[in-house]
């Protein structure tokens, strides 16, 4: 897509809704448990099976509250997996795309477009990172997700579940990092907020003749 195009089908109010549609769509995703699909009928059964009365206790661990019916049929069948399939199918097409372009004989009057696609190839890189450090940090909880619904019998290491809750919370860490090793621009505005709002600093003024990664025509 070429830069005018990506601004006349990008505007800011679309990015804006989209944004906030992502964030009501998490949202009801995450709290759907609380809307009633969790274990606590299945506690309360136990509860009163064993002729306790009263309120029954809820022991505080994620497994003993949260459904793995949820966590596998609706949360990774549903919006993690297809949606994490569909963006590897999307850059492998975005990445052949590129190529197809780089690739091209070009006279030496069409450099732009090659400028264009190189520095399109580098943020194509990057996010491709990103997307892969996603899988990287939440497929192993939600394999042993599936482990746990398919097979209770099956004996699962505590070592293996921390390193794999661990792995999903050091995942919101990342992306900041690689956005500031990758990408330019990302790199200089994290340095602006870094000097302004930190080390209480104004940010020198940038050099006008500095690259950007992307084109504004």
């Amino acid at each position: 897509m070429r830069p005018r195009r990506y601004k006349t089908v990008v505007t800011p109010r679309r990015a804006a809704v989209a944004i906030a549609g992502c964030w009501i769509l998490s949202l009801v995703v995450g709290l759907t448990p609380m809307f009633g699909w969790n274990n606590l009928r299945e506690v309360e059964r136990a509860w009163e099976a064993n002729g306790s009365t009263g309120e029954p206790v809820i022991k505080c661990e994620f497994e003993k509250v949260i459904s793995m019916e949820y966590m596998v049929y609706f949360n990774f069948f549903v919006w993690v997996l297809p949606p994490l399939l569909l963006m590897v199918l999307i850059y492998l097409e975005v990445f052949y795309l590129i190529r197809k372009q780089l690739n091209k004989k070009v006279s030496a009057s069409s450099g732009d477009p090659q400028k264009y696609y190189g520095k399109e190839l580098k943020i194509a890189k990057s996010l491709a990172l990103i997307l892969f450090l996603f899988a990287l940090s939440w497929l192993p909880l939600h394999i042993l997700n599936c482990i746990t619904l398919f097979c209770p019998s099956c004996n699962k290491p505590n070592s293996l579940i921390y390193i794999a809750i661990f792995l999903t919370h050091g995942n919101s860490a990342m992306n900041p990092i690689v956005y500031a090793f990758r990408i330019q621009k990302f790199r200089v505005t994290f340095l602006k907020i870094w000097n302004d709002h930190f080390r209480c600093r104004a940010r020198p003024p940038s050099d006008p003749e500095l690259p950007e990664d992307r084109p504004d025509d």
